[in-house]
């Protein structure tokens, strides 16, 4: 079954184009996979800030990978994971933090390129990529590497620095190239034309916002969300409880769903 579910979200990079919401939680994953979505990827973002932490490393393999297993659990889809950058100091680590994610279910993972702010070398992240490709053989396991070149200060040239990463993940066993960072339209176009995999934009990570059909006619094949429908939800808290504090009102429920409608989205069978 999860063999099945992996060459499913495989198929999908190979489209012209998929949309991937990030979960945080099996509700959100129930009711993002109820819209149908073909497929959910987890975001460390909002699963350390449900836990009340930061993003970034706050958070312990063993209680990650405990957070995404109840997220697969909760859905039919293909679950990707979100890994950092795979939990280890060395390449055998990532390919153990790859086969304890195999464990509970995902078909797939992301893969960054540093830690603490800091790049890995390139030949270092070529090798952490291909330790994940030994741990889950092509078809089995979708490996969608992230390169932070366009995050970090001090890189010279951040488009060629990504090509250049990028063509090396592909040839390590990447299936799909992950670029956080850019946000205007010409950067994007030239990334899709270079990298030599499907493209993955984070959507709504920046101030200028490029909807999604442009992004899939710039020639990106993988859309994800990472942080920002969790954030969305944040801020629907934080304006509720402003709202109580500050007026007593409840204008914060206008458009809510209806008790009744959420216990559906939940009921057994749905």
């Amino acid at each position: 079954m999860t063999d099945d579910r992996a060459a499913a979200f495989l198929a999908l990079h190979q489209g012209t184009g998929f949309v991937l919401p990030n979960a945080w939680d099996p509700g959100s994953a129930r009711i993002l996979a109820q819209l149908g979505f073909p497929a959910i990827a987890t975001t460390s973002a909002g699963i350390a800030w449900s836990l009340g932490v930061p993003d970034g490393g706050a958070l312990d393999l063993d209680t990650m990978l405990e957070k995404v297993a109840a997220i697969v659990a909760a859905v039919d889809v293909p679950v990707t994971a979100d890994l950092e950058a795979g939990y280890g100091d060395d390449p055998q680590d990532v390919a153990r933090t790859v086969l304890r994610a195999t464990d509970v279910g995902v078909v797939g993972a992301n893969l960054e390129d540093a830690v603490d702010g800091v790049l890995f070398g390139i030949d270092e992240a070529a090798e952490r990529i291909a330790a994940a490709r030994d741990a889950a053989p092509r078809s089995t396991f979708v490996i969608n590497a992230r390169t932070d070149a366009y995050f970090r200060s001090g890189v010279h040239d951040p488009f060629d620095e990504t090509v250049a990463r990028a063509q090396r993940f592909v040839e390590a066993g990447a299936d799909c190239v992950f670029v956080p960072g850019v946000n205007d339209e010409e950067t994007v176009r030239r990334l899709a034309a270079e990298i030599p995999a499907p493209l993955n934009i984070v959507a709504g990570l920046a101030a200028h916002l490029i909807p999604v059909p442009e992004l899939f006619a710039l020639g990106v094949r993988r859309v994800s969300l990472g942080g920002s429908i969790a954030r969305v939800a944040l801020t629907a808290v934080e304006r509720a409880g402003r709202e109580l504090l500050e007026s007593g009102t409840l204008g914060f429920l206008d458009g809510a769903l209806p008790y009744a409608e959420v216990q559906r989205r939940f009921a057994d069978g749905v």
